[in-house]
């Protein structure tokens, strides 16, 4: 192994130089000149900096002469400048000499490269193009001249060589270094650890990468090692090519954790700094790591790359890797056009999926990679466009191009030891229930599925009608009302009203009988929610990871799945949350409960457990619904996974492909399937209640579902490049195996097939055809005048608060423009009994423009004056979030009302609330608007007066939690179901987090939960947020109402007022919804409370799954029955 110096190493005799400077200058003499050194300030030579390539700012630190504070941080600063402006300097040179290298492999490998690189404006890049042509001309001149001063031979241009000749060829190599290039053949030993040999392969193709100066993607299938591979490169520029970095690596926030660890386990001796964490976390960690340089390797999340661009644009990086670079396959992105500035010497990107959607998306990596060569889109598309070419030209010309930036290889083709994984779609026919909601839905918006509704709103539409159809698919109980209840039971019912669900049950036995565990994949969180109820139905031991799972929970729940002997069957996780990052091998079996749009999200979800560690044959069910939507979503699908494979792993082309799903093709989408829905004869029965699905019938299903996956996999196999571009899916007037294109069907409702061309009259009017193509009316023209246009004015709104007499100037100028044009006013519709009042109506409006008289000069300026007086900034939706804003946090408090209004600053809500407060009668319906904020400011104070009451209660005892004493008023002792020990602890926890905290009752209710004190208190374990937050209201007012009463007392009005807050006292009794609780003569008793206490109650009266979800303030009822 014979590894090439790095370009920037040291030369010996730079490496020697003394470090006598930094005591033959003063510190004072240092020379600022912003102009000479392009913005960074010129120091003395402290140490070694110019010359070595590694040095940071705190290597130096400690030869500075002792001075005051802010006059040595000021030369910190300047000294950290220095060498941050001189490593750029470096930079910029070693990024020429690379670009050298890179321009000559290239041409040397294809002459295509040179379309790509003339197309770059930048005039350097054409300088470098004519010197290598001009070293190729010397070069071949040399050739042809040595050719024709040979004579006789074979050929004239066969000889041995003589010994001097031979003897200098060799002296070159030698002063060259007889550069051969890095070849690892083994696991190289500065990585702890055995490497497979396709990632040995990997390292090498990176290194060779790095000699020729050429950044690359790095597309392995996922699970093949992608991270350890980077990580051993980093390793190689270490300890091989002597560059410790600083290295830059973007990663998906979920799979921080996981690089680090990687880094700790392959490569300990390498510095990792994560840079994550809150403000004050960051701000540590930028002060004394990253500024200084304190680190090899800096490893991020996109979301820090973004916040802390500021910090990030100031090094000179040697590289920039980016994990799951499909991020930045949009050019137009934050990230990419953020990432595209930081300076670095090369580029890797990571990523398992490279291409999703078109070529268009693949020149934006590798503009990332190499933005010298793939300079322009325009030029890319064009070239590889196949409108004229040959085919087989372009698909060559594509392979070739993409060979020396792109590793691409599949498990099946290197890693021999994991089984192939066999995905089988299962059919699944929709429930009775399913199918009554998906023809309510197909009704609701019948214009729409017809494609009768208007161009601009039609796909907006259409989205939202897919959107209902796939959660009709999922489960029914997704929407409001279809859940049975009240009261809401988990029971069989949740299983048969969903195909899905009836199928997943019967699977779910089967598998846990096999000794194999599950992962279950969702796109809707809700779904999850349902199926972490089936599983507590079922008594499954469950893990579950959505997108709101905090990152330390993420690892937790992974962490116990893996871990040997864990008891946890099921694992249920959303696509896109759980798709990255996640090693679960200890599952075998996945199932797909819905299909993502986009493909690679479900290859990302199946390879969570088909990857390296793998000893099982992976499974995979997906679900889809028959006859319905799903059926489209999963064709759409499997064409964009046809085009990945095309691509990049055959080295073919797709010119085009649509990134979303086109109005046509939603429409068809739609309408598969609707005729079997609203039919009779419906060829799919239905599950239902009655039914019991056996295992005969499970088989049926499973083989069923591996003929049609295997047809469908036949279908698309057979598509080459041509196919693809005219490849629909399945005709929407296509169903059942029937074409319905020329006749329609009676399916009830007035169901129509999608519009089409209408045909044209046989037998037409000369008359008729003359009238409409010329438009010159006739008896059916409408004989109202069209309004003229209005010269262009500011509409006003009464929020906006523009001078009011700007709209009667915007009136009087209307009407003179009338007045010009020769306007006549028409007489307005209305019943003939009232004819001489709107005859009245039209000339008094006739008469105010006859007699109108244009602006003058005077009035035009103060109109254009007024114009610039008003709120023309705020749109309705600023206003209504400033009267919630107000409602929320008081009308004064300017900063806390910014926060709500999403686009404006505190000093524009100052200025704007102090006209609002002004001028707020002006406003429609203004005693709505100043009802909410004085409802809001009440209850603000009512708040801050029951936080001092508490703190004031907490702080007359030593322990609150043993100590405090509640004096229950009478009517709260009536109905007490809790103990004095609940209601101390209740309060201390309002006091810990805050009267107004948010999410204040969940935390209540987790803190419970894990305390040692009511380990088998299950009353109050088992309350709800909305019950604890009842019970702390209660506990809230009786506090207050304590210190009142004291008040009154110590000044003599005892008795006074005792019934004020009466209602506050009740607060507990009140549910929004619920019906209103029975009392006896004896004082209010809450039944259900102690039915539940005695576990005599059967049935659980917590709201449907629907109406859980279906507002952020709709409050939950009580817990259901498990």
């Amino acid at each position: 192994m014979a590894p090439s110096l790095a370009p920037n190493s040291e030369t010996p005799s730079q490496a020697d130089t003394p470090m006598t400077d930094a005591n033959d200058e003063p510190v004072t003499s240092v020379p600022v000149d912003d102009a000479q050194m392009g913005g960074y300030h010129d120091t003395p030579d402290y140490t070694d900096s110019d010359t070595n390539p590694n040095t940071t700012a705190s290597s130096v630190a400690g030869d500075t002469v002792p001075v005051d504070g802010r006059r040595k941080r000021s030369e910190a600063f300047h000294l950290r400048k220095s060498i941050l402006g001189k490593k750029h300097g470096r930079l910029d040179e070693s990024k020429e000499d690379d670009s050298i290298r890179r321009f000559r492999y290239l041409l040397g490998l294809t002459d295509l490269f040179r379309h790509f690189i003339e197309t770059n404006p930048n005039p350097r890049i054409k300088e470098i193009m004519a010197e290598i042509d001009r070293q190729n001309d010397e070069d071949e001149a040399k050739a042809k001249k040595k050719g024709s001063s040979r004579s006789g031979g074979a050929g004239g241009d066969r000889r041995r060589r003589t010994e001097q000749e031979e003897d200098a060829e060799l002296l070159k190599d030698e002063k060259s270094g007889g550069e051969t290039g890095t070849v690892f053949r083994e696991s190289p030993p500065f990585v702890h650890g055995e490497m497979r040999d396709y990632q040995i392969a990997g390292l090498n193709w990176l290194v060779s990468l790095h000699e020729n100066g050429i950044s690359g993607i790095l597309a392995d299938e996922m699970g093949l090692g992608k991270t350890l591979q980077t990580i051993s490169f980093l390793g190689y520029l270490r300890h091989v090519c002597d560059i410790t970095g600083p290295h830059l690596v973007a990663v998906p926030k979920s799979t921080l954790d996981n690089w680090k660890r990687e880094f700790h386990k392959w490569t300990p001796d390498v510095n990792v700094l994560v840079l994550q964490g809150d403000k004050e976390e960051r701000h540590k960690l930028i002060n004394e790591r990253l500024l200084d340089e304190n680190f090899d390797v800096c490893i991020t999340s996109y979301e820090m790359v973004l916040r802390e661009k500021s910090h990030l644009k100031k090094f000179a990086w040697e590289y920039i890797i980016i994990d799951e670079a499909h991020r930045i396959k949009n050019e137009e992105s934050s990230l990419a056009q953020i990432i595209r500035v930081f300076h670095s010497r090369n580029r890797l990107l990571i990523t398992g999926t490279p291409l999703q959607n078109n070529l268009h998306e693949l020149w934006a990596l590798l503009n990332f990679l190499l933005p010298d060569v793939f300079g322009d889109s325009e030029a890319f598309d064009q070239w590889f466009s196949n409108q004229e070419s040959d085919q087989d030209t372009v698909v060559q010309q594509l392979h070739r191009v993409l060979r020396p930036f792109l590793l691409r290889r599949v498990k099946s083709d290197v890693e021999k030891s994991l089984l192939p994984k066999k995905e089988v779609n299962l059919y699944v026919p929709m429930s009775e229930m399913q199918v009554k909601w998906y023809q309510k839905i197909l009704e609701k918006d019948i214009d729409a599925v017809n494609g009768a509704a208007g161009k601009r709103e039609s796909k907006t539409r259409l989205l939202n009608i897919v959107m209902q159809l796939r959660k009709c698919c999922n489960h029914p109980y997704l929407f409001e009302g279809a859940e049975p209840g009240p009261p809401y039971t988990t029971d069989e019912h949740l299983v048969y009203n969903a195909g899905k669900m009836s199928i997943l049950d019967k699977l779910l036995a089967r598998m846990q009988k096999q000794g194999s565990r599950v992962l279950i994949f969702s796109q809707m969180s809700r779904v999850l929610d349902i199926l972490e109820d089936y599983c507590v139905f079922r008594e499954y031991n469950y893990c579950r990871i959505d997108g709101t799972t905090a990152h330390e929970d993420r690892i937790a729940a992974i962490d116990e799945y893996n871990k040997p002997g864990s008891d946890k069957f099921v694992f249920l996780l959303t696509t896109r949350a759980g798709g990255l990052g996640i090693n679960l091998t200890t599952a075998d079996i996945v199932v797909l409960y819905d299909s993502d749009w986009n493909p690679q999200a479900d290859l990302q979800a199946m390879d969570r457990a088909h990857r390296i560690g793998q000893t099982k044959q992976v499974v995979v069910f997906r679900f889809v619904t028959e006859n319905a939507i799903e059926e489209k979503v999963l064709e759409r699908a499997a064409q964009k996974l046809r085009l990945d494979q095309l691509v990049i792993q055959q080295g073919r082309a797709q010119q085009q492909t649509k990134n979303a799903a086109s109005k046509e093709e939603l429409l068809g989408m739609i309408q598969h399937g609707a005729a079997n829905v609203f039919s009779n004869d419906n060829s799919t029965t239905p599950f239902n209640a009655d039914k019991q699905i056996s295992d005969d019938d499970i088989d049926a299903i499973l083989r069923k579902g591996e003929e049609r996956t295997a047809e469908l996999s036949k279908k698309y196999e057979k598509l080459g490049i041509d196919d693809l571009q005219k490849f629909s899916s399945e005709s929407a007037y296509e169903w059942n195996g029937k074409d319905f294109t020329d006749r329609k069907k009676d399916i009830g409702l007035n169901w129509i097939n999608p519009a089409k061309r209408e045909r044209k009259e046989q037998f037409y009017s000369i008359d008729k055809y003359y009238r409409q193509a010329l438009a010159t009316g006739g008896r059916t023209a409408d004989p109202k005048p069209k309004v003229p246009r209005a010269p262009k004015q500011i509409a006003v709104h009464d929020w906006q608060f523009f001078p009011p007499g700007l709209q009667e100037l915007q009136e009087k100028e209307t009407a003179y423009f009338h007045k010009e044009i020769g306007y006549k006013v028409p007489l307005p519709d209305g019943p003939e009994e009232e004819l001489s009042e709107r005859e009245a109506e039209r000339d008094l409006e006739q008469q105010e423009i006859d007699n109108a008289v244009p602006l003058t000069e005077e009035e035009q300026a103060q109109k254009a004056e007024m114009s610039e007086e008003g709120f023309s900034t705020w749109n309705r939706r600023d206003f209504q979030q400033f009267v919630n804003g107000s409602a929320k946090f008081g009308r004064t408090d300017y900063v806390g009302i910014a926060t709500e209004v999403d686009s404006k600053e505190p000093d524009e809500v100052e200025e704007y609330a102090k006209v609002f407060w002004k001028r707020y009668t002006e406003i429609q319906d203004y005693p709505k608007y100043l009802r909410v904020v004085e409802q809001g400011e009440e209850k603000l104070r009512k708040m801050n007066h029951q936080r001092k009451m508490l703190r004031k209660k907490m702080e007359m005892y030593r322990v609150p939690l043993q100590q405090l004493k509640i004096n229950y008023t009478v009517s709260t002792t009536n109905k007490k179901v809790y103990t004095e020990e609940e209601d101390r602890f209740l309060l201390v926890m309002l006091d810990k987090y805050g009267v107004d905290g948010e999410g204040l009752y969940e935390k209540i209710r987790d803190e419970i939960r894990e305390s040692p004190l009511f380990r088998f208190d299950w009353f109050f374990l088992s309350r709800t947020p909305v019950e604890i937050g009842r019970r702390c209201t209660t506990l809230l007012n009786t506090v207050a109402k304590e210190f009142e009463v004291a008040d009154e007392k110590a000044n003599g009005e005892s008795g006074k007022g005792r019934g004020r807050d009466r209602d506050d006292e009740d607060a507990e009794n009140d549910d929004d919804g619920a019906p209103a609780k029975k009392k006896n003569k004896g004082g209010a008793v809450n039944k259900q409370v102690k039915a539940v206490k005695g576990n005599s109650k059967a049935n659980s009266t917590s709201t449907s799954r629907a109406a859980s979800v279906s507002s952020n303030t709709a409050s939950k009822a009580k817990s259901r029955k498990k």
